[in-house]
Order: structure tokens, then sequence, then C-alpha cells
């Protein structure tokens, strides 16, 4: 059974600083690989996505992404975030943030579908909503710790 809501963040990197948003991607896909959510081709896909579309959502986030041919170096679904205090000047042009990377479409040993992976739309759901409350979305960018990360991410469930 999927869960409702968004799954909790894989790992969570506060207070840390890019060149720029191609350093910062690469910041989250190193997560993702050192957390054993993918294989190592899977951060060069993340920076294909962001090269054909800016994963800039605004409010000062980005959801990093690779691309679906990406997903057969998905070994589990799950999401880091990372936290950018500074900003980071984002492909669109637009700060940044807090990025929350996703890796999504794993498939079980047998071939079925990781029921995790439908899970990414969980988490875009809840990004949309934290974001359409300016005072959640400020909060989630400036969370000073792990747990506000994910109460504000958890928060969409009690609001529905």
């Amino acid at each position: 059974m999927v869960e409702a809501g968004p799954p909790r963040p894989l790992a969570v990197r506060l207070g840390r600083t890019a060149a720029g948003f191609v350093d910062a991607i690469d910041q989250c896909g190193r997560l993702l690989v050192e957390t054993g959510a993918v294989e190592e081709p899977y951060v060069a896909a993340m920076h294909e996505r962001e090269r054909s579309l800016t994963t800039h959502l605004g409010e000062g986030v980005a959801i990093p992404h690779g691309t679906t041919e990406s997903r057969r170096f998905v070994r589990r679904s799950a999401l880091v975030v990372v936290q950018f205090p500074g900003g980071v000047r984002w492909s669109d042009g637009g700060e940044v943030s807090l990025c929350v990377a996703i890796a999504a479409g794993a498939r079980r040993a047998d071939g079925s579908p990781d029921a995790a992976g439908a899970q990414h739309l969980g988490v875009l759901s809840a990004l949309a909503t934290v974001l359409m409350d300016p005072v959640r979305a400020r909060e989630l960018r400036e969370a000073p710790d792990e747990a506000t990360v994910d109460r504000l991410l958890r928060s969409v469930e009690e609001d529905r």
C-alpha cells in the first residue's frame, strides 16, 4: 500500500553553499548516491533534466531529479533535502535556497514497480501545498533542523 503523503527525507543537509546550480545538483546527486538510493549515472541524468526543463518551482525551491530513462539507475525511491541559505542562482535565473532531490521509479527484484515510486507525486503535491502558503514556504527554506523539514513536509497530511 502506498503511503498517502510524502516519504520522509532519506537525508537532510542544512547550511550548505554551492558555486551555482550545477554544483547544487551535484551535491544533491552525490547525497542520493551516498545513501544508496541511486547509481552514479543518475547524477548525470539530473543535469540532463535541468538542461531540458528547469526544476525551479518558485519560492526558492528546486526539485532536481533524473529523466524518465534514468529510472533504471534508481535502486529505491527516495528524496533528499539540501538547504543553501545564501541562495544559488538557478538555470532559469531564479534564486534557490532549498533543493528537494527526488529519485523515483525504482523496480523490485521481480521487475514490478516499487510502490514508493508513486510517492514522488505525493512529494510534488506536498511541496506545492507548502509553497502556496508563504509562511510555510519561508519556514521550509529557513528550517533550522531536520525535524522542521520533516514536520513541514508531513504537515500537508494533516491538512487533508
